[in-house]
């Protein structure tokens, strides 16, 4: 809820900016106007860098509590080449080819510190990649690797990026990377992923899938 506050607010200023810089277009004159053509013109390439940094805040979800945020299936195309199709909690679904023994889901995570923590603001995230690695050391550096990026921002308007690189600049937030342990991918097996305010974590719930970790183990 919180985050989607601050995209609305931040959205209402897009659109205020957005306004003055029309107004100002509309107007004629000479020098004049011409400067105020210029003025409203960069009036307006602020009103978009202010809504894509709204568009961008809006893509985090809040973390009310422990949660379900995606399950994962696979679908074995050959040996060491699967399947996987990634759902999120909405119902976006996200097929992809992914190489190797096992797979990991990584994320973004905002988290509030300082006066903002003992407000009880919850964290929020946004999935991020999902990989495969091989088991062999040898094929992890020398065969087919596969990466796919889950969810992007527009433009290179990435508010998270920032925050995670300059820490200082409002050190009441925790902008951090969580990472669902690497778990086997296997025919049939299906995965569970939850998130709560220690991080990603992956569970099977189904028999391949606990047949595949106990292996693993």
């Amino acid at each position: 809820m919180i985050f989607t506050l601050v995209a609305l607010f931040i959205s209402l200023l897009a659109l205020y900016i957005a306004y003055k810089a029309a107004r100002l277009l509309w107007q004629n004159s000479w020098f004049v106007g011409f400067c105020r053509g210029l003025f409203g013109l960069g009036l307006i390439a602020i009103a978009a860098l202010i809504g894509l940094t709204a568009f961008d805040v809006y893509s985090y979800k809040q973390v009310l509590q422990e949660q379900v945020v995606a399950t994962i299936n696979f679908d074995r195309i050959e040996d060491q080449h699967y399947f996987a199709v990634l759902a999120d909690k909405d119902g976006k679904e996200q097929r992809v080819e992914l190489r190797g023994d096992q797979w990991q889901l990584d994320a973004r995570i905002v988290k509030w510190d300082g006066y903002l923590a003992t407000l009880g603001i919850k964290p929020a995230y946004r999935l991020e990649r999902l990989s495969g690695r091989y088991y062999d050391i040898e094929k992890e550096t020398s065969a087919q690797r596969t990466a796919y990026t889950v969810n992007s921002s527009l433009y290179g308007i990435d508010v998270w990026r920032i925050l995670n690189t300059y820490p200082d600049w409002i050190p009441v937030i925790d902008a951090v990377y969580g990472s669902a342990t690497y778990l086997p991918m296997e025919d049939g097996a299906l995965f569970e992923i939850t998130l709560s305010n220690t991080g990603l974590v992956a569970r099977p719930i189904n028999a391949a899938a606990r047949e595949a970790v106990a292996e693993f183990q």
